[in-house]
């Protein structure tokens, strides 16, 4: 898998309710080096969320640049920032977000479905997906035969089954205890030592410490970027300098 390098350059992205304006974000300048790990950390209301949305391609700013590998995604049409949604950008979500109707393997070949992959290549990739995270016993179960920890295996087999560059997370371990939280944490930090970028949002102050790299939001800006050295975080890409 490859990572992903990231430039924001004067983020802005206003919602207007009724007569009134929120700035979820405001003038946001951020590099993210490609291989980085980052926790995006801050109170309810911050930006984090509207950040990760963007970074996903799952919203737009109102104004400024946002470069993915070089490439100014902002000016894409819907259809073409879908490809590269499906391409480059991997998703596991609190929630986890699995289709009730479909078996485990079925949620895993989805995203491979939506590219048009041919039958039996997505064959090979799902046997290796569930083999990979311990779920060829679940592979015929749905969502809702499954425990919170496989659901969310489920869903990290699906942000991956496209080998992307970039994977965003956001709360992962909300909906788990602690034991299948850490298990989760560190199956998304296995794939951030394959060299995929990493982003994770997070309330939880011990989850971001782990992060190479911590960004506080407050009020749609960004308030700080802390990078540290932990014996985890020692393997991983330096810290983009600051912009």
């Amino acid at each position: 898998m490859s990572a992903a390098q990231i430039e924001l350059s004067g983020i802005e992205r206003v919602f207007h309710l009724g007569d009134s304006e929120v700035h979820a974000l405001r003038n946001l300048n951020l590099s993210i080096t490609a291989g980085e790990y980052v926790a995006v950390m801050g109170p309810s209301g911050s930006g984090k969320s509207t950040l990760l949305n963007l970074l996903g391609l799952l919203d737009r700013p109102n104004t400024g640049i946002y470069r993915l590998e070089g490439r100014d995604v902002t000016t894409l049409s819907p259809d073409e920032q879908a490809q590269v949604r499906s391409q480059r950008i991997g998703f596991v979500f609190q929630s986890f977000h699995l289709v009730p109707r479909l078996s485990a393997a079925e949620n895993i070949a989805l995203p491979m479905v939506l590219a048009g992959l041919a039958p039996a290549q997505r064959e090979v990739r799902v046997q290796q997906a569930l083999k990979d995270y311990g779920l060829e016993h679940r592979a015929n179960h749905r969502p809702d035969e499954l425990s919170g920890g496989q659901r969310q295996r489920v869903a990290i087999a699906r942000a991956t089954i496209m080998q992307p560059a970039m994977i965003l997370a956001d709360e992962p371990t909300g909906n788990l205890d602690r034991a299948t939280g850490e298990e989760v944490i560190h199956l998304l930090e296995g794939l951030n030592t394959r060299g995929v970028t990493l982003i994770m949002v997070t309330h939880d102050s011990a989850l971001g410490a782990r992060a190479h790299r911590q960004l506080m939001m407050e009020d749609g800006a960004l308030q700080h970027d802390q990078c540290h050295t932990t014996p985890l975080a020692a393997a991983t890409t330096p810290c983009a300098a600051p912009t």
